[in-house]
């Protein structure tokens, strides 16, 4: 589902005008079709649903509670990997018996934390991890279930930042160390080792990586139950790409025949769990245009929006394609660059784009960004963080507001040697100093 189209020369969400959000609310800001979220979830469930695969959407992708309760009636779970995550998720909504915990860092207080409410299961890391769970769930009388995420070693052929799967990324354990963690932890008595789990990157357009890592994974499952284990889940992990430049779409019914052709056989219960996936396409970032700069060598486009607000370009070198929100401003389109006000030049979203000739105060529309987008966003520069709209059908609501000034600057706290009569220009001395 496109939800982002034009009608009557503006570009709209779903039915209502980007410009009307754009008045109400202000710029910048994030903008969602509720509709194109629940279209894509449906897309997938459709696809998996003979395997009865159980659909955990990933929080880091976009973790707005409206976001998050309008998969979770959709039938989804949540994958989590911090507190806060599996917070926003309980607060949602989502029942415990359908969050997943992974993540290369948890705490104790994280794990006593996930324990005591519930969670249907933790992606084991690494045998630190495992050693402190078991701690942990020992001192809380409880048994911890638990998936041990293995590395494949499969190249993902996706950005550098983004892989997980191969043998020099920090996550999950080596193939060849996967036995022996699996008998430590089924050794525990705290521990109950109920699967096998992966997870080698996000943003794959190929899908052929996903078949030769779930080809080990199927391996791996028939050696350890081979030695005796009862390995009831198989947890597939999540990454599958989106389309940001328009011409490649990941086809849902081929991953699907992947899972079926490799996993499925093993007749274990099965998770999956997509974030950009699900709600990646589902958003625009609206911006307006401060100020149109022509150089000598460059055409600059300088909006309201920047890396702040949405970092992927400088970060990733992320591809998002950038239209005008009122269609035919002009007939020649011509490359620029679309920047921010930040005071990097890192700070743009857009190089070398062949955009039309656009006024000072025109709206432009950066799509594909509900995924990483908010979530990724700072108060870089005294910058307010930028606010969040969900719209449904002709309806919006504003599902995070914009902060004042005042909220942004008082969450800093003065010491008390600095008083407010204090005289910036006279040096303060240090406590103890002659």
């Amino acid at each position: 589902m496109d939800a982002f189209t034009y009608r009557d020369g503006q570009l709209h969400a779903e039915q209502v005008p980007l410009a009307r959000i754009a008045e109400d609310v202000g710029t910048p800001v994030f903008v969602y079709s509720a509709g194109a979220i629940e279209a894509q979830y449906d897309a997938l469930a459709a696809a998996l649903a003979d395997m009865k695969v159980g659909i955990c959407y990933a929080l880091k992708a976009n973790s707005n509670q409206a976001v998050i309760r309008t998969l979770a009636a959709r039938g989804a779970g949540a994958d989590v990997v911090s507190e806060g995550e599996l917070r926003r998720a309980l607060a949602a909504g989502v029942p415990p018996s359908k969050i997943v915990f992974a993540g290369v860092g948890k705490t104790a207080g994280e794990m006593r934390f996930a324990l005591e409410t519930g969670i249907h299961q933790f992606n084991l890391e690494s045998e630190p991890e495992l050693e402190l769970l078991n701690q942990v769930a020992a001192a809380l009388g409880v048994v911890a279930p638990v998936a041990v995420r293995f590395n494949p070693d499969v190249d993902a052929k996706t950005h550098a930042k983004i892989t997980t799967g191969k043998k020099e990324n920090k996550f999950g354990i080596e193939i060849e160390q996967a036995k022996a963690v699996y008998a430590r932890a089924a050794a525990m008595a705290n521990i109950d080792p109920v699967g096998v789990a992966m997870h080698i990157g996000s943003q794959l357009t190929d899908l052929e990586p996903y078949r030769a890592a779930y080809r080990r994974m199927a391996d791996l499952v028939r050696g350890l139950r081979a030695e005796g284990h009862d390995i009831r889940r198989v947890d597939l992990g999540g990454g599958i790409g989106i389309d940001y430049s328009g011409d490649h779409t990941v086809d849902l019914d081929a991953y699907a025949a992947i899972v079926r052709d490799e996993i499925a056989p093993l007749g274990a219960e099965l998770l999956c769990e997509p974030g950009r996936l699900l709600v990646g396409n589902a958003g625009v970032l609206l911006t307006r245009t401060v100020f149109v700069k022509q150089g000598t060598a460059k055409r600059f486009v300088i909006v309201d929006a920047a890396m702040n607000d949405l970092i992927r370009p400088t970060l990733y070198e992320a591809y998002h394609q950038i239209v005008p929100v009122a269609e035919g401003a002009s007939e020649s389109p011509h490359p620029a660059d679309i920047v921010g006000p930040i005071c990097e030049s890192g700070d743009y979203l857009g190089k070398d784009r062949p955009l039309p000739d656009v006024a000072e105060g025109a709206l432009l529309a950066i799509k594909s960004a509900g995924a990483y987008g908010a979530v990724m966003g700072s108060s870089y520069n005294t910058r307010l963080m930028t606010p969040e709209v969900l719209v449904r059908d002709g309806d919006y609501a504003v599902i995070r507001p914009r902060p004042s000034y005042e909220e942004l600057i008082g969450q800093d706290r003065m010491p008390d040697w600095l008083s407010p009569q204090q005289d910036a220009t006279t040096p303060v001395r240090a406590r103890g100093a002659a």
